[in-house]
């Protein structure tokens, strides 16, 4: 199962080097797979959604994530703590709801952020009203982690660093 691929890559750091925790190892576009975008790796391009979020019908029809799709990372989570067995606390992991709204918008990987920026500026209440949806599906998805043994959370903003500090404090 693919818990246990999970789990493996979990605890191998842990059992070569002497680290101070373990991390969830998970990707941060699970999320809204599981929102149903239809979530795709393509050789040479990284990952792709099959149905970006780029009209306000789009941001409309987002719906929470289905935790019941992301068994395996609690089935996971769940495994490592177990198999750590107190040696190190293991660290749950998500994706940023602003990090992940790039990617959702951009279709893939977000290069400039030309879409991305044209809705967070042209559009600021459909980009936050997408932001809501996401924070509501990460907290679920991070609850959970924490409900199947994860002693703490972290919460990757890979692309925080675009935004002025201004528009960090509001979108990130």
């Amino acid at each position: 199962p693919i818990s246990d691929l999970v789990t493996e890559i979990t605890l191998q750091p842990v059992r070569r080097h002497d680290v101070d925790a373990a991390i969830l190892f998970s990707d941060i576009l699970t999320v809204p797979d599981a929102m149903g975008l239809g979530l795709r790796f393509a050789e040479g391009v990284g990952p792709t959604f099959e149905r970006p979020v780029r009209e306000e019908s789009d941001v409309n029809a987002l719906r929470p994530a289905d935790l019941d799709k992301l068994s395996y990372v609690f089935e996971a989570v769940a495994q490592s703590k177990k198999a750590l067995a107190g040696r190190v606390p293991l660290i749950g992991f998500a994706g940023s709801p602003f990090t992940l709204l790039c990617y959702m918008i951009e279709g893939g990987a977000p290069g400039v952020f030309q879409r991305a920026k044209s809705m967070m500026f042209a559009r600021p209440d459909l980009f936050e009203k997408a932001l809501g949806a996401l924070t509501d599906s990460v907290a679920a998805y991070l609850e959970r982690q924490i409900l199947s043994g994860a002693d703490a959370l972290q919460i990757f903003d890979s692309w925080g660093g675009v935004l002025s500090g201004h528009a960090f404090q509001r979108f990130s």
